[in-house]
């Protein structure tokens, strides 16, 4: 992937943003549980942050995705994970489908508010008994008239306590579990629709995540993202941005683990000189650099050729899976130098190991990039 002027302008403003108005924040926000989405959200929009690859007829900017990579990484400079990935949501995950699938009467209504930050979006997929699997939801959309009642529930939903809106992946018909489901989109305040009280998590505790209910809801036909039946299509291939956004956001967050590791252990004197002057910990500090670095480039590679308009599911895979077990083992290896001030929970290193371990579980578990890697090479049979 080629770097140029225009992608270090955007990181470079990027990272002015997250210096400026969320790394001084951070602190206060992870106590309270919860940012203030709206205030942060109209700030990037201003800058154009929330529609980098969005098409400019709704107020994006229309680059390819490898900007959208350049930014995510950037956004990993953040002192936590939360604003990352609660960003993430809007721009990479409630909002592809509707950008590429939806009429222009629902872009319009619900696209370019969420492009400008004027409106908080979500994803809402997951549920208490289908979470890897996809296919296994429950929630149900019957046609009534010219509407949709939806009924059923959705579970760990970020920026749920904040939304104005809500993309639903719900089952529309009674077919194959790949074809019966639609993308809807449900406006926050519709009756019946009603949202769970903040869940306490063990990490990424600054991003509201709650439960949601469908009672009756009713809303429009026309609320639905592009084809009946197109919802599961259209839910995987925002995947396959999400893994790579996911895998982006945490390139960043990785360093800040290694480095903040350097700076504690060069201070950290034991038996009269620094922690950092074994051999050990050097050695381990720089394995860990050259991980990270074998995750850019693979991030790098998936990005090139999905720009490139090729298949990138198996690459945009090994990514996600390759953050994900790089996020287990960084920071814990890192908290262990750190001894007993990592176990406090206002150290640096204490707030990223909490916040990272999601990287192995969300948008797809380890075992679930496994298993299409592995179908993939020919070695699993498809379903």
């Amino acid at each position: 992937m080629l770097i140029t002027h225009e992608h270090e302008e955007l990181r470079r403003t990027t990272r002015n943003f997250i210096e400026k108005e969320v790394n001084p924040f951070v602190a206060e926000w992870e106590a309270a549980g919860i940012f203030p989405a709206r205030e942060l959200f109209r700030k990037m929009g201003n800058l154009g942050l929330l529609g980098i690859t969005k098409p400019e007829a709704w107020g994006g900017i229309n680059l390819d995705f490898s900007y959208e990579v350049v930014f995510a990484e950037e956004m990993g400079s953040a002192l936590c994970g939360s604003i990352p990935m609660a960003v993430g949501v809007q721009t990479n995950m409630c909002t592809p489908a509707l950008a590429l699938h939806g009429s222009d009467e629902l872009r319009a209504e619900f696209l370019a508010p969420a492009i400008s930050g004027d409106r908080i979006g979500s994803i809402a997929v997951s549920e208490p008994g289908a979470g890897s699997d996809v296919a296994g939801i429950t929630t149900a959309a019957r046609k009534d008239g010219g509407d949709y009642l939806i009924n059923g529930s959705k579970m760990w939903i970020t920026n749920a306590t904040q939304a104005d809106f809500f993309c639903v992946l719900a089952n529309t018909g009674n077919g194959h579990k790949h074809h019966n489901k639609s993308l809807i989109i449900v406006p926050a305040g519709t009756p019946g629709l009603s949202v769970g009280t903040r869940l306490k998590k063990m990490g990424m505790r600054s991003s509201d995540t709650a439960q949601v209910f469908f009672d009756h809801v009713r809303v429009p036909q026309r609320f639905r993202i592009g084809e009946e039946g197109m919802g599961f299509t259209y839910q995987m291939e925002q995947f396959q941005e999400e893994r790579l956004f996911a895998a982006a956001i945490v390139i960043k967050t990785l360093e800040n683990c290694i480095n903040s590791t350097i700076d504690y252990t060069r201070e950290r004197s034991v038996y009269g000189k620094p922690l950092l002057n074994k051999q050990v910990i050097q050695f381990q500090l720089a394995e860990m650099q050259v991980e990270t670095e074998a995750l850019r480039a693979l991030v790098y590679q998936a990005t090139e050729t999905y720009v490139k308009g090729d298949n990138v599911t198996k690459l945009a895979s090994m990514a996600k899976l390759k953050a994900g077990r790089l996020c287990r083992s960084v920071p814990d290896q890192c908290l262990q130098f750190w001894g007993g001030m990592g176990y406090m929970e206002e150290s640096l290193i204490n707030r990223l190991c909490r916040d990272m371990r999601l990287a192995a579980i969300g948008g797809g578990a380890d075992e679930v990039m496994l298993a299409i890697i592995a179908k993939m090479m020919g070695i699993m049979p498809p379903e």
